[in-house]
């Protein structure tokens, strides 16, 4: 086939996301599709025999959201709509955050009818905005961390905030951006006195904050392939929180896969995450991510849409697992998006 590649964007992730469409361009390329690889930032294809699209690597921080800012969602738009996609058989999202993950790509591609992988417009939006997420979940009977939300477009008095914390959901607590992925702009906070500039941090990333009780206990991940719950990864990070430099920093974390858990866990975690994936309408393949508490209860923090596909990603961790190996996968993904055109 052949395969479009869109990746980079102007969303926190763009690093993230150039890293996982290297990745992916290089896998398809060994199944022998021809690729086009398009970084949707600068309106440019990259180079078609290019292997490396993010040499550094990705860095330890997030890109200047500031600078991402300054480049509008518009020129994502602009982009796709300035290459002739009419002889693409397929478009693999590699995008990671904002215009690539909320639905704004996906509802641009229905409307051409070109195929994309992973899923649709309505699923992405549910399941790149946390709040709406966790009510859906909640109303499913899915397990979910207690939470409120604060509007930074109005912040409250951050005694307030400390207070109802402390009344509704107790310190530590999670504070991050409503829709973003990645831990861009996470941050735990254990006392009151680190509450304001953990808002600070999130407000840097959206108009909208979600604060979230803190499960104490394991960090485990549930990869979904073709509505098949893959085998259960557990992550244990370097400093006790799985943020952005423990991700994307080898060695900065250890992976158990399959997770140290008994055959009965294992069932009831897998049912949970292919129950979240469904219940936000996902399709293809997604990643749902939980805490495990000292009880053996499991808690559903998200489901990411598109999950990364770089060095240290996890989706692919799991079906290597499961005997599937990179280039098979994202091979698989592809031809998943071409099924899905057809039954529409």
């Amino acid at each position: 086939m052949k395969i479009a590649v869109l990746m980079g964007g102007t969303s926190a992730e763009r690093d993230v996301s150039l890293a996982s469409g290297e990745a992916i361009v290089n896998a398809l390329r060994v199944v022998g599709h021809q690729l086009v690889a398009i970084d949707t930032a600068k309106s440019q294809r990259l180079l078609e025999s290019q292997t490396e699209f993010l040499p550094e690597g990705v860095k330890p921080e997030p890109p200047d959201v500031r600078e991402l800012a300054r480049k509008s969602k518009e020129l994502t738009l602009r982009t796709i709509e300035s290459f002739d996609l009419n002889d693409v058989d397929v478009v693999f999202l590699a995008l990671h955050g904002g215009a690539g993950e909320d639905g704004t790509i996906q509802a641009l591609l229905d409307l051409t009818g070109k195929p994309y992988t992973g899923s649709g417009m309505l699923a992405s939006a549910l399941a790149m905005n946390k709040s709406i997420a966790k009510k859906i979940f909640e109303r499913e009977g899915i397990l979910t961390p207690k939470w409120f939300l604060l509007d930074s477009s109005n912040p409250a008095d951050i005694s307030k905030i400390a207070a109802r914390i402390k009344e509704e959901l107790g310190f530590p607590a999670v504070v991050k951006p409503d829709d973003q992925g990645s831990t861009v702009g996470f941050s735990k906070v254990e006392e009151a006195d680190e509450l304001n500039a953990a808002v600070e941090k999130a407000r840097e990333f959206s108009d909208r904050i979600l604060v979230e009780k803190f499960i104490e206990g394991r960090e485990l991940t549930v990869a979904v392939l073709e509505d098949r719950p893959l085998p259960v990864v557990e992550i244990v990070p370097e400093h006790g929180i799985y943020d952005y430099l423990c991700k994307y920093t080898k060695g900065k974390s250890r992976y158990i896969c399959p997770a140290e858990l008994s055959e009965e866990k294992t069932k009831e975690i897998q049912k949970i995450g292919l129950k979240a994936f469904k219940s936000l309408g996902c399709e293809s393949y997604a990643r749902v991510d939980f805490r495990c508490s000292s009880k053996g209860d499991f808690y559903c923090l998200e489901v990411n849409s598109l999950p990364g596909m770089t060095a240290t990603s996890l989706v692919p961790m799991a079906a290597k697992q499961a005997g599937i190996d990179f280039p098979e996968l994202v091979d698989r993904i592809a031809k998943m998006a071409l099924r899905k055109k057809r039954r529409k």
